[in-house]
């Protein structure tokens, strides 16, 4: 149980921090847009990730050093391109009139963003694989359950944000809202790339 306890705790600490896949469910919930799917594919998607790690992949990304930086760039490029459509759709406000309405983007494209800024973002193999990893191996013989609380938290704070996102929609009924939180993600996005290619 403490072990549980533990890798609750420290999963939580980590996926606090805003960072891209946190404003894509946001806005996702806000939205009210695939939101069950959305918030299941990044909980399942770092569920995979601290498996990984605690079965010891961060050992295999040690020894292949060409990994990480493609990854770094790789991600950097789809966020800078993110990034630039938010500033987009802040700046023309018919595309966000539209996002406050009706209109469902399509169930593919939208999982199939929400599952780059996962996969691509190499902060998130050092969070789930190297350190939920490394931190797994004090727990000899409890790593399962490490693994099991790190991964709740992650189904408990993706599903969180994306539900409790819904009390937040009177105030972005008004399209000023949504563009004042296009900008947010956008600069979210950049400053996110910028880390990740100044490193």
């Amino acid at each position: 149980m403490n072990a549980a306890i533990s890798g609750f705790s420290l999963g939580l600490s980590l996926i606090l921090a805003i960072g891209a896949q946190n404003a894509f469910v946001l806005k996702q919930g806000l939205k009210r847009e695939h939101v069950f799917l959305v918030c299941l594919t990044c909980a399942a998607s770092d569920a995979i990730l601290i498996l990984f790690g605690v079965m010891g992949l961060g050992i295999i990304i040690d020894r292949a050093p060409w990994l990480m930086p493609v990854m770094r760039y790789g991600g950097a490029a789809f966020l800078i391109l993110y990034g630039a459509k938010s500033f987009i759709a802040a700046w023309r406000s018919s595309d966000v009139l539209q996002q406050a309405g009706d209109i469902r983007a399509a169930l593919l494209p939208t999982l199939l963003t929400c599952a780059a800024l996962t996969w691509l973002n190499p902060h998130v193999y050092l969070d789930t694989v190297l350190l939920i990893g490394s931190v797994s191996t004090q727990f000899p013989g409890e790593r399962g359950q490490f693994a099991a609380g790190a991964m709740l938290s992650s189904f408990v704070f993706f599903f969180s944000l994306g539900y409790a996102a819904a009390w937040l929609r009177p105030i972005f009924a008004k399209p000023m809202s949504w563009r004042v939180l296009e900008v947010v993600v956008g600069i979210t996005m950049w400053a996110i790339a910028y880390k990740l290619l100044s490193e």
